[in-house]
């Protein structure tokens, strides 16, 4: 089995990376470099500092990739409605995604949500963000709290890479959607080129 993997830098997703090495995936990631809108080269930094963890834990390679997303970002703030943004980000990376996957062979994306967890991790906007996958989510922190998915974190020592300084996405909302309708995404994304955007995203797409 052959997964592609967003990794973000944070605390969550490479623990969903490990839990699925667990199950004996080979892993892709793919990281969204945020910049300007966020992220820094210490981001990249920090992502190949996991997957190089993980490697050492698991005495498997893991190919690394990086893709532009700051394009993504500013088509969506300039076009559509701003409580909207954070599902029409993650709608975007997982068509990303999901195209580098099927470039790859992969068979699935794997994501660090887990339900409730931030605003914008609701079941509601969950079931709306699924629909621009081309292949199958798996979503293996679903129904594990912070603490649980913090002192896996811990244990396979990714934690203290997780927690070193980086930098927030500048482009959140103050109030992002909860409760967002897949007719409503669908009608901002038509505001947009969404087919040229992927692509512009992954003509930038380089290997780590």
């Amino acid at each position: 089995m052959k997964v592609v993997t967003l990794l973000s830098g944070g605390i969550d997703s490479p623990v969903a990376a490990h839990l699925m090495m667990e199950r004996g995936a080979d892993l892709l990631t793919l990281h969204m470099d945020n910049r300007p809108y966020g992220g820094l080269e210490h981001q990249l930094t920090k992502v190949r500092e996991m997957a190089g963890r993980l490697e050492r834990l698991h005495g498997r390679s893991i190919r690394q990739f990086a893709a532009p997303h700051g394009a993504s970002h500013a088509a969506f703030l300039g076009s559509c409605k701003k409580n909207l943004h954070c599902v029409l980000c993650r709608r975007m990376m997982l068509r990303v995604a999901g195209a580098l996957a099927l470039r790859e062979g992969a068979q699935a994306i794997v994501t660090g949500e887990s339900l409730g967890q931030v605003a914008s991790q609701t079941l509601q906007n969950i079931a709306a963000e699924y629909p621009a996958a081309p292949v199958p989510i798996l979503r293996p922190l679903i129904g594990l709290d912070k603490q649980e998915i913090v002192e896996i974190a811990k244990r396979i020592g990714t934690y203290e890479i997780s927690i070193q300084p980086g930098s927030c996405c500048t482009a959140v909302p103050e109030r992002p959607a909860t409760r967002a309708l897949l007719a409503d995404l669908e009608a901002e994304e038509a505001r947009l080129d969404i087919g040229a955007l992927v692509q512009r995203t992954l003509d930038g797409l380089s290997e780590l």
